[in-house]
């Protein structure tokens, strides 16, 4: 089954509570863990947290078509597979706000036009900085890819341990979760999709 992809609007700054109100939601939320937010090693842990919120959600206010927008058509008529692989990215859990870490492997092949390579980084990025679930980061990444770039395949692979697991809950660390994604070539050709896992895990 296709994975459901939702999508999500670059962010209106009006909508957003201002800096006050982020600081207060914290402080809220130190009191109900039980510490005093007026106490003197938390007296700035507010502002800190806001601080660090806009940065780790940054995603949310950039588009993966403005990073996809260039190509490079002189590539000496090369059509194989291009790959970029153990990228790593830091999400966070949309069900817990808890840490995802993991690296990503991103390839397609190439119709006549090519990505710097470091727009592919750009795009993990990009959906990494946003409440996530693993599913729908591999999806997002490799429609994104595939929507722009509009090659003959792509194909994504995560790898990732989630601090839910690994933090909380059943408490299980270094336990991994693996997906993948394949559109066009790579959907169609199992053998595209064992080149592909060949690729990733050689060395």
């Amino acid at each position: 089954m296709d994975a459901i992809v939702k999508n999500f609007p670059q962010a209106v700054e009006s909508d957003r509570p201002s800096q006050k109100e982020a600081e207060d939601a914290v402080r809220v939320l130190l009191r109900w863990a039980g510490d005093d937010p007026q106490r003197e090693g938390l007296l700035d842990t507010p502002a800190r947290v806001a601080k660090a919120y806009r940065e780790l959600f940054s995603g949310y206010d950039l588009n993966p078509e403005d990073v996809l927008g260039r190509t490079f058509e002189e590539v000496a008529g090369y059509d194989d597979i291009v790959l970029v692989r153990d990228i790593p990215f830091y999400s966070h859990c949309e069900h817990h706000m808890v840490p995802i870490i993991g690296k990503a492997h991103v390839a397609y092949l190439p119709n006549g036009r090519v990505l710097g390579l470091s727009k592919i980084a750009r795009v993990i990025e990009i959906f990494g900085r946003r409440l996530q679930t693993q599913e729908a980061m591999t999806a997002q990444i490799a429609n994104a890819i595939d929507d722009t770039l509009r090659p003959r395949g792509v194909a994504v692979m995560i790898d990732a341990e989630h601090m839910c697991m690994a933090m909380r809950g059943v408490q299980k660390q270094g336990s991994t979760t693996l997906t993948t994604t394949f559109t066009g070539a790579f959907k169609a050709d199992p053998s595209e999709q064992v080149r592909f896992m060949s690729m990733v895990r050689g060395r």
